[in-house]
């Protein structure tokens, strides 16, 4: 470890307890790591985390004010993100993913970066807001990755992968799902319900497509895991900072 990391963990251990953050230093010696055959291809398991695929949206207490509040505003979501499309196509771009960027996937980022995308307040009041005042300023969206608006072209397919870590977890809103769209985590493949959330653990290997003939929308929300801690997260975010420093990513 970086003296920065050093120095962090000294501070949150200062903070929390000897043995506050034994899981994160535990997820960092690969060779004790123990991790479920369809998440080989993560790079980070933090021990301790649910070997659960999918997640009952309502299962979890601290993320219920946030995934109701979604659903209840679900209309206006829907309609402000068409409104965008049809009269803001600039505000999108194609999304990033860490393995391989697709033009048939394109996103409207809100929080990126560690902070709100404060342009997209614009085209998407309602979902902005939303995400702002119940997941960023609660502090249970994940500061090390995103949230957007994840746009599926027809006939686009994301190919299996895992994302790189189990100490955040996906949320999707359904908000404008046609027919011949899916979702596989795991090797149980669903279905999206517009309207309503999805939560699953994407350390998992899982895949999407749209076979419809119109897009695809979910509003895609990476939150921290409810089984990490505090004092973890605190560490985490330090750790995962400093590697992206290292790596030019800063």
């Amino acid at each position: 470890m970086t003296p920065e990391i050093e120095n962090a963990f000294a501070a949150i251990r200062s903070e929390y307890g000897s043995d506050s953050i034994e899981r994160v230093e535990e997820m960092l010696d690969t060779k004790k790591q123990q991790r479920h055959p369809l998440q080989q291809g993560a790079k980070w398991i933090m021990p301790g985390i649910s070997q659960q695929p999918w997640h009952d949206p309502y299962g979890h207490a601290e993320l219920t004010p946030f995934i109701g509040a979604l659903e209840t505003h679900h209309g206006s979501i829907k309609a402000e993100l068409e409104t965008a499309w049809a009269a803001r196509r600039e505000a999108f771009s194609n999304y990033e993913h860490y393995l391989t960027p697709q033009e048939d996937w394109q996103a409207l980022y809100l929080y990126r970066k560690g902070g709100l995308v404060t342009e997209s307040a614009e085209p998407a009041p309602t979902a902005y807001q939303v995400v702002k005042d119940f997941a960023v300023d609660t502090e249970k969206i994940c500061p090390l990755l995103e949230c957007h608006f994840s746009t599926l072209l027809p006939g686009a397919a994301i190919k299996p992968h895992c994302d790189l870590w189990n100490f955040s977890i996906n949320l999707h809103l359904a908000v404008d799902i046609p027919e011949g769209c899916g979702i596989k985590v795991a090797g149980e493949t669903r279905g999206w319900d517009e309207g309503k959330c999805l939560l699953f653990d994407y350390s998992f290997e899982h895949e999407a497509w749209n076979s419809g003939t119109r897009p695809r929308t979910c509003l895609l929300v990476d939150l921290w895991h409810p089984d990490t801690t505090i004092s973890e997260r605190k560490a985490l975010v330090a750790l995962i900072t400093e590697i992206r420093k290292l790596m030019g990513e800063g």
